[in-house]
Parts: structure tokens; C-alpha cells; sequence
């Protein structure tokens, strides 16, 4: 399969779906990808899931997923719908998921995971922001390892990232279209690579445009051990617009801000990060940043199935694009003047 997707320019989870039968690829595709695997010599088998002539690619090797337990909620998250995307794709390629939360004592004391430890498995994908003690202890695995959504410039760790720091951009420049300036920045700093590139793409919209960062508007969210904090401490002077990390914390900021009697959009503007569920619960609907959680998915699956098949295969730091949705909680005070 990875010979395939490298002659084509595809991914190999594409190439799994064509010739498992699979949908998601054109019939275009689907006939180059078959013709191709033929004229290599792959074999068809003769059934699968009711479709004959598909071909039934085996990697045979098993992949964990590790995720730190302060991103385990009592709904879904972000990271699980990630972890499910990323677990159904491997799925489809015939390798099986072994999945692991890694507890706050382990993560601090960088103590290595079972599936490591009893040699369950033949790569690790980790989910979500970890401590340093925890990185360390896996930059030294010799078995391919995949940071995804997060990544430390100080240890050669492929990941795989959304693109954090022009979404950070793109939401505050939609604030000053809008007229606001006096803007601040809900997430604890230094918490997630993620919040600290939102963070400067943030700062860099206010630098190009002008205007200047009051640290007292800059608001942690979160505790040192990354869980979300049950309140915000507001400062005296409220700003028109708050830009916050995630589309979670931009819920927290308008549930408190109601609790004090603020309106939203009307009274103070939020915006998110991520496009997920928590963009949409209840009213207003908070404009954000869209995260293709599919080609996040499907990009560190291919990334996995490249390091599998050659261990020295390096990626570096891949960054998936991103796009602004606007939604509800931006209220324009331009006066119909927006910038070009």
C-alpha cells in the first residue's frame, strides 16, 4: 500500500479504500489505484464485507494511543473524536488500536505506559499535550512515535498540528474588522504548544494593527495540571472582545459572563478554537476556527504507516490549515467600516 500511495501522490488510507471497495474515493481514483496495485502484482481476495475483487492489505502490526487523563471529560471531547477518527483509519488498514490513559502521577514522573513496557505494541500516537517528564521518557522509545496536536522543539518527535498560530491570527483580525480593539486572551500560557501558538498569533494581529497588549486581559484557564479551572477571575476594565484557546473555554467565558449579568455578543464578543461540539451548545453559536479533525486523522495515520515501514523515516512537523467559521458571538461595532 505504501508503495502504491508513493507512485500515485496518495495517502495510504486512500489506497486502503480503493481496494477494499471502500467509499470516500472517486471512481477515477478508484480505478488508477487498482490498476496500479495489478500492474505491482497485489492479488484481489475474493470477498469482503459483501464486495468481491478487493484487494485485503495486511500491515499486522499494532499502534497505541496514548492521551493524558485531564483530557478524558465525562462527554465527548475534541481529542476523542480525534482518537476515534485516528483508531477507525488504522482500522481500515488492518492494524489494531491498543488504547491507554496515562495518569497525572505517571505523566509527571515520566514513568513509560504498559503497552510499552510489555512490548504490546509496534508505535505509539500520542494525543494531546503531555508533560515534559513524559516526552523525554518517549523520545528515547525505540519504536516510531507520533505527537498529534501538540510538539516540543526541543526533542525530534514527529507530529502532526493544526495550524494554531494562523488561527489564532485569523480570529483576532476578525475581532478588529468588526471595530473591536480592546481584545483579550482567555488560556493559561505554557499550558499546551497549542495555546502558547494561538497566543502569539493573537499577539501578532494586535502588533500589525496597532494596538497595545494589556497583560491584565491575558486570563489562564486552566491549573498546572492542564484541568479547567471552575472560575475566572475578571480583571476591573473588561475588554470588547475575548479570544480564547478552544471552543470549551470560550463556552466557560460566556457561562460566567452570563453569571455576572454580561451579554454576549452584545455587551462583550467571543471567539473559539477548533469548531467543535461546544461552538454550538446553546445561544449565541461561537464564531471560531475550524480544525479538519479527518485530515488530522488520516494525515498521522499515514505518517504511522511510513515510520512502520521505515523506522528512520522523519516528517518533522506537519501542520494541517485551518479556516475561520463565523458564527453568533461577534457583535460588529465598526459601524459598517471594516478593513480590507
Amino acid at each position: 500500500m505504501l508503495d502504491i500511495a508513493n507512485k500515485l501522490g496518495v495517502s495510504v488510507v486512500t489506497v486502503s479504500n480503493a481496494l477494499a471497495g471502500r467509499e470516500g474515493v472517486s471512481d477515477q481514483m478508484r480505478k488508477k489505484i487498482c490498476e496500479t496495485a495489478e500492474k505491482m502484482g497485489y492479488k484481489p481476495s475474493n470477498t469482503r464485507n459483501g464486495r468481491k475483487n478487493s484487494v485485503l492489505p495486511k500491515i499486522g502490526k499494532n499502534v497505541g494511543i496514548l492521551t493524558s487523563e485531564r483530557f478524558v471529560g465525562p462527554r465527548g471531547t475534541f481529542y476523542w473524536e480525534l482518537t476515534v477518527g485516528i483508531s477507525n483509519k488504522l482500522s481500515q488498514l488492518n492494524v489494531f488500536t491498543v488504547y491507554e490513559c496515562v495518569t497525572s502521577e505517571n505523566e509527571e514522573a515520566g514513568n513509560m505506559p504498559n503497552m510499552l513496557t510489555e512490548n504490546k505494541v509496534d508505535g505509539v500516537i500520542v494525543i494531546g499535550q503531555v508533560h515534559r517528564a513524559y516526552i523525554e521518557m518517549l523520545s528515547r522509545v525505540e519504536k516510531p512515535v507520533i505527537f498529534v496536536d501538540f510538539y516540543d522543539s526541543c526533542y525530534e518527535v514527529d507530529s502532526v498540528n493544526s495550524d494554531s498560530y494562523n488561527g489564532g491570527y485569523l480570529v483576532t483580525d476578525h475581532l478588529i474588522r468588526m471595530g473591536h480593539r480592546d481584545i483579550g486572551f482567555y488560556g493559561t500560557l505554557n499550558a499546551t504548544s497549542s495555546i502558547n501558538d494561538r497566543f502569539l498569533g493573537y499577539m501578532k494581529c494586535l502588533i500589525e494593527n496597532d494596538i497595545p497588549y494589556r497583560p491584565e486581559w491575558t486570563i489562564g484557564d486552566r491549573s498546572g495540571d492542564g484541568r479547567f479551572l471552575d472560575k475566572m477571575i475578571f480583571p476591573d476594565e473588561l475588554p470588547t472582545a475575548f479570544v480564547c484557546n478552544c471552543d470549551e473555554a470560550a463556552f466557560h467565558v460566556i457561562t460566567e459572563l452570563r453569571s455576572k449579568g454580561v451579554r454576549v455578543p452584545e455587551d462583550i464578543s467571543v471567539v473559539g478554537f477548533d469548531n467543535y461540539i461546544s461552538s454550538n451548545i446553546g445561544v449565541p453559536a461561537i464564531t471560531t476556527i475550524a480544525v479538519d479533525i479527518g485530515k488530522m486523522a488520516e494525515t498521522s495515520v499515514d505518517l504511522m504507516v511510513k515510520k512502520l515501514a521505515d523506522p528512520g523515516y522523519k516528517a518533522g512537523r506537519v501542520v494541517i490549515s485551518v479556516k475561520l467559521v463565523v458564527k453568533d458571538s461577534v457583535l460588529d461595532i465598526s459601524g459598517g467600516k471594516h478593513n480590507v
